[in-house]
């Protein structure tokens, strides 16, 4: 026999037992009713036509080095997205505050609890002046943080503060709680000479190396790869610290994400992804994003621990977090986070919210605001009343407002930043370019309050 007329037989023998199996293995089989299996994986059933034949199933294994955990199986059974249980949300405390269950309470101190509440009704009041201030045209642009403090604070608060940090622009609340000062965001957002960019970046745009804050680089996920890489170098290095890297469901979509989720898993990188799932990328709501069960059922296709949880609760945001970091500092691996919360302010300045959500929407996840749902808790224990309230608000925009005031006088960076901090020495093409732009300063010293000019000018 010619070899492709072999090659045929054996196919058509091939074809042959399999269409018998299933022919066998039919739980409908009117011919074999007692050998019918039961669409379970092999290994919880015996198809006894096989044992019968001498097929050792149960036994043979897949032996490819694309997956290592399958098994053999004569169900043709697709894997259907919608026939699988949802993620399960974690949470600790309801919407009236009350702890559901003693032994997830994490049991901080009431100066503890006091500090992350101040802080996210300070991280409010500063939204608020700001967001104003942009209308007004004294700064060119600004990002509310409107319903997701509590992934800010109940995440930062469980991390170590020399954890390396990487954000994607909506995470002010993590510098709040790291000691950047309301100096320091309104030095950025006027872009002054005390600006830690040097005035070279647009409001919002936070960075801080004595906070181990990456500074925000606007296009999406771009972070993400970053952060996987720091964290490879923090294990390397044995530091014992992690990586935490903040980003929102839009910036999930881009190919950077993928990147990087697949990089922390392989490398077995000690980082935690936390994604602030809040409803919208922009104007573009999750059901137009994805049709997968969000971002956490990403987590096991690419081998990471992952998580869901309340974002609104922030005791559970500490308490996922703080384990997660666990995870990552001991045993060397990626955790997935994804904190489902509402982003009650617009998406930006240049975002009116209106136009693709209802005033209705809005006001009905208001109401269960991390802040409000933190301060009820604060309520039942006796800790905080409506008068520590209204003063704390009071002098929570006192502060914000002489910040403000200081910020927006002073003088902007020296253009010599301009230069600067590219090369050790100032290229050919660089020192015409300065030439240049002395002239036409010298010729219009009334146009440029900065601090100084050059240096050599002095």
């Amino acid at each position: 026999m010619g070899g492709k007329a072999a090659s045929m037989a054996v196919a058509r023998g091939s074809a042959a037992i399999f269409q018998g199996l299933r022919h066998v293995c039919n739980k409908n089989s009117p011919k074999f009713p007692s050998l019918a299996c039961t669409g379970l994986p092999l290994r919880h059933q015996k198809c006894q036509y096989a044992s019968t034949q001498g097929l050792d199933l149960e036994e043979e294994r897949p032996q490819f080095p694309g997956s290592t955990k399958a098994e053999f199986t004569l169900n043709m059974d697709f894997h259907l997205p919608e026939g699988a249980p949802g993620i399960p949300v974690y949470r600790v405390m309801d919407g009236e505050g009350r702890i559901l269950k003693s032994s997830e309470d994490p049991q901080l101190s009431k100066d503890t609890v006091l500090e992350m509440y101040r802080k996210m009704v300070m991280l409010s009041t500063m939204d608020g002046i700001l967001y104003n201030a942009q209308r007004q045209g004294r700064i060119s642009f600004y990002m509310t943080n409107y319903g997701e403090e509590g992934t800010h604070i109940g995440s930062a608060a469980a991390l170590d503060p020399q954890d390396m940090a990487f954000g994607q622009y909506r995470e002010a609340g993590v510098f709040l709680w790291r000691g950047y000062t309301l100096d320091d965001f309104m030095n950025q957002c006027f872009s002054n000479d005390l600006d830690y960019n040097k005035g070279r970046a647009f409001p919002v745009n936070f960075g801080s190396k004595e906070h181990n804050f990456a500074t925000y680089s606007s296009p999406l996920a771009t972070q993400m790869p970053h952060a996987a890489g720091a964290a490879y170098a923090l294990k390397r290095a044995g530091t014992g610290l992690c990586v935490v890297c903040y980003f929102g469901d839009g910036a999930a979509s881009e190919g950077d994400a993928h990147a990087a989720f697949n990089f922390a898993a392989t490398l077995d990188c000690p980082v935690i992804f936390f994604c602030r799932n809040n409803g919208y990328a922009i104007s573009t709501p999750t059901t137009e994003q994805y049709r997968g069960d969000g971002i956490a059922s990403r987590g096991s296709g690419y081998g990471m621990a992952t998580i869901r949880v309340d974002g609104n609760d922030t005791f559970a945001v500490y308490n996922v977090t703080k384990a997660a970091r666990e995870m990552c500092v001991t045993e060397n691996r990626p955790v997935l986070i994804e904190a489902m919360t509402y982003r009650i302010g617009d998406h930006s300045t240049s975002d009116d919210s209106s136009a693709y959500r209802t005033h209705d929407e809005v006001n009905h996840y208001r109401g269960n605001s991390p802040i409000t749902r933190l301060q009820r808790y604060l309520i039942n224990q006796g800790w905080w009343d409506t008068e520590q309230e209204a003063d704390y608000r009071e002098a929570a925009k006192q502060q914000v407002m002489e910040a403000f005031r200081v910020g927006e006088v002073r003088k902007k960076p020296p253009l010599s930043d301009l230069l600067t901090d590219v090369y050790d020495t100032m290229e050919p093409h660089l020192v015409k370019q300065t030439q240049h732009m002395l002239h036409h300063i010298r010729q219009n010293k009334e146009q440029y309050p900065t601090t100084d000019i050059f240096t050599e000018e002095k």
